[in-house]
């Protein structure tokens, strides 16, 4: 049975990175027990277990804040998850057995109709799924909790910068050439076209990222 804390975290999780929760939105135990009917303890728990992930930031006097990124720090995490997906595609064209091809595969044709149609909340959740099982694929779960850590720290933004309807047939594009690569058991390709992906999508996300603090649609500042 989960422990308290782990089921509010995962709650906050939840809604830091669909928006529900925003950047510069406080988070405190007092209410977080009365919402959850538990005590302040577990509370407690899930707010430090954001803070150690990078969601939160505990303030003195002001509790937990939900963090948010500069574009700066947009572009250099961008960067950063490139090179971790870059190398986990590359493995995963080594590494990834034939039936977890299949579903990669499979994931992958699944996406088509909502990319077409511009169903964003479906393909975010088929793009989370097309990803992971790449991950999965490495065979390598140091990295796989590297990545997962940093797209976490990005969900809020990453998700809304799909939302960008353009991106989403762009998105799925750029996916049928990793798709491929993998297939092919083409290590160097599978590096590329992953980096070029995500590269991609973070010019769309950095833009957003600066544009959301420049309308004050994240509240830090205040």
């Amino acid at each position: 049975m989960a422990k308290a804390s782990d089921t509010v975290r995962v709650r906050l999780e939840r809604e830091i990175s669909s928006g529900e929760l925003r950047p510069g939105d406080s988070i405190d135990e007092k209410s977080l027990a009365e919402r959850f009917a538990i005590s302040r303890t577990p509370a407690r728990e899930a707010i430090m277990q954001l803070a150690a992930s990078g969601l939160v930031e505990i303030r003195p006097r002001h509790g937990a804040v939900v963090l948010g990124l500069s574009a700066d720090e947009a572009v250099a995490m961008m960067e950063t998850l490139a090179l971790l997906e870059a190398e986990a595609a590359a493995l995963a064209a080594q590494r990834m057995p034939e039936d977890e091809v299949a579903k990669m595969i499979a994931i992958y044709e699944e996406s088509r109709d909502s990319a077409t149609l511009l169903d964003t909340a479906t393909y975010i959740r088929l793009n989370t799924r097309f990803h992971r099982t790449i991950y999965d694929g490495a065979r390598n779960e140091y990295l796989n909790r590297l990545i997962r850590q940093t797209r976490k720290r990005m969900e809020f933004y990453h998700s809304s910068s799909l939302n960008q309807k353009s991106r989403l047939e762009r998105s799925w594009h750029e996916h049928g050439r990793v798709v491929e690569a993998i297939r092919n058991a083409d290590v160097d390709a599978a590096r590329e076209t992953m980096r070029d992906h995500i590269l991609s999508g973070g010019r769309v996300y950095a833009d957003l990222v600066a544009a959301l603090r420049t309308t004050g649609r994240t509240k830090e500042e205040t």
